[in-house]
């Protein structure tokens, strides 16, 4: 049975769309994900102070960014010791970004007036700095050093103000 010009359009245009499965796949493959030892990828971004800040504007400093969203709880159940522990070591040299991946503003705002954070803080709905970094699960956190290379790289909540944590924080300090 000889192929109509229909059958030829259809089977071209099924070609193509594989074609652009194919390549679309193929990116998210190649997805850059930060890992321990890479550069930090540069961003800027204003936080809720006004500022606008990136990796580099901590210059000297230990810089702790991380990713969170109100709509995760192991990333609310973070943010105390996060908090205390930039707190016990902000004179010692560590500041940390804190960036929401929130889309609802308002959720955010609400959030941050009842945690009352001490840290910077900004929202990034679009999740275009999470996307550099090749984040996808929350919270997640880099540990940057002053040459803005990732000393660490932390999936999942952790407790800021274990001895351990602090300790290594202020090894990097010294380093």
């Amino acid at each position: 049975m000889p192929f109509t010009k229909l059958d030829r359009v259809l089977a071209g245009a099924i070609a193509v769309l594989a074609a652009a499965l194919v390549a679309v796949f193929g990116a998210a493959v190649r997805q850059k994900t930060v890992g321990v030892g890479d550069r930090a990828p540069h961003f800027s971004i204003r936080t809720d102070s006004g500022l606008t800040v990136s990796p580099s504007s901590f210059g000297g400093r230990l810089l702790v960014l991380n990713f969170w969203a109100t709509w995760c709880p192991p990333c609310i159940e973070e943010m105390p010791s996060l908090d205390r522990m930039q707190q016990q070591l902000k004179d010692q040299g560590v500041v940390v970004l804190g960036v929401s991946v929130d889309e609802d503003e308002g959720a955010y705002r609400r959030f941050l007036e009842r945690a009352r954070v001490s840290f910077l803080t900004a929202r990034d709905p679009e999740a275009a700095i999470s996307n550099l970094y090749g984040t996808y699960r929350y919270p997640e956190s880099y540990v940057i050093d002053r040459h803005g290379r990732v000393v660490q790289k932390i999936i999942g909540a952790v407790d800021w103000t274990d001895d351990r944590m602090l300790n290594y924080l202020r090894s990097l300090l010294e380093g």
